[in-house]
């Protein structure tokens, strides 16, 4: 029997390797808790930067509805000061590049996304090739996995996604595409070694192979 060839894999970043500061730093860096933080911000902005159509200036300059000012600077060293990997991501991620897998990202971000790789190196395991500012293509948006995959010349059903984010793993799955809905590194890594993806740790529970999707 032939065996199936191995999925590529498209990781989403924030939230699933990386920590997003989103829903803490942001909002105590203006005192604010999230949920004032969410009713004060500009309602478009955030996508208009993500997806490539506004500059950090400009969107810095909309940051909030009613144009309050603040010290950028300061805001942008907060942002920065606070990423970093989640518990036990970058060991598995150094695993499943290790074990041959072609391995992108596939994430909804703007251009500080350059400030995660100066910061922690992400391409040492992947490439960042689909991310939202360049790409103007922003999950659950079924454009997002259906380019992602024409472009590095696989069908939807051969990728694999992994995302913290349950709406776009149900979009990827509604497109073809196979997904993980991340929670932790432990979890992620045992679907790993259920899928062949890397080998089962020495010393560690067996985990039987799954039959791939």
């Amino acid at each position: 029997m032939v065996a199936r060839a191995r999925p590529t894999i498209l990781f989403d970043v924030m939230g699933t390797l990386v920590y997003n500061p989103f829903f803490r730093e942001i909002p105590a860096f203006f005192g604010l808790t999230h949920a004032e933080f969410l009713r004060r911000r500009h309602p478009t902005s955030w996508i208009e930067f993500e997806t490539g159509r506004i500059s950090e200036a400009e969107y810095l300059s909309r940051f909030f509805a009613d144009d309050t000012l603040f010290d950028m600077d300061a805001f942008r060293n907060c942002v920065a000061k606070a990423y970093r990997w989640l518990d036990g991501m970058e060991s598995c991620l150094a695993d499943v590049h290790g074990a041959g897998n072609q391995v992108y990202t596939l994430s909804n971000y703007p251009v500080w996304f350059r400030t995660i790789e100066d910061k922690l190196r992400l391409s040492r395991y992947l490439q960042w090739t689909f991310v939202s500012c360049e790409t103007g293509l922003r999950k659950p948006a079924p454009e997002a996995f259906l380019s992602a995959a024409e472009r590095i010349g696989r069908r939807s059903a051969d990728c694999l996604l992994i995302d913290d984010c349950i709406v776009n793993c149900a979009a990827a799955e509604d497109s073809g595409m196979p997904a993980i809905h991340f929670r932790d590194a432990y979890q992620l890594r045992q679907e790993f070694v259920r899928r062949g993806l890397i080998p089962q740790q020495p010393g560690s529970r067996q985990i039987l192979p799954k039959f791939p999707r």
